[in-house]
């Protein structure tokens, strides 16, 4: 059972996560951001160990078209997006998506 989490991105934003306690990260550099981060992201959905991955949300800019569709469909390793314009709002759908239920649906 996937019980780990790991986190991707800059060094700058995988430090935070380090010092919590979180072992599993790939940190990319600003300026190595595309290829790297895409394979970063591969790597990561492909770790049975792993059941979330944290990635900043300006970083999905960068991803290519299949590891961008691994991050938006990935149910197992469910992908969360902090940071960055609108973060919150797909909150509540990556949660959604990751236990099977809306929490907060009023009906």
């Amino acid at each position: 059972m996937s019980q780990e989490i790991a986190v991707i991105g800059s060094p700058e934003f995988t430090t935070g996560f380090r010092l919590a306690g979180v072992r599993k990260f790939e940190s990319v550099p600003e300026d190595e951001k595309g290829k790297e981060l895409d394979d970063a992201v591969r790597r990561v959905a492909r770790d049975e160990g792993v059941g979330i991955v944290v990635i900043h949300s300006d970083d999905l800019d960068y991803l290519s078209r299949e590891p961008r569709s691994i991050v938006d469909t990935s149910v197992e390793p469910v992908f969360v997006t902090l940071g960055g314009e609108g973060s919150n709002s797909g909150l509540r759908d990556q949660i959604k998506r990751a236990i099977g239920i809306d929490l907060m649906d009023e009906d």
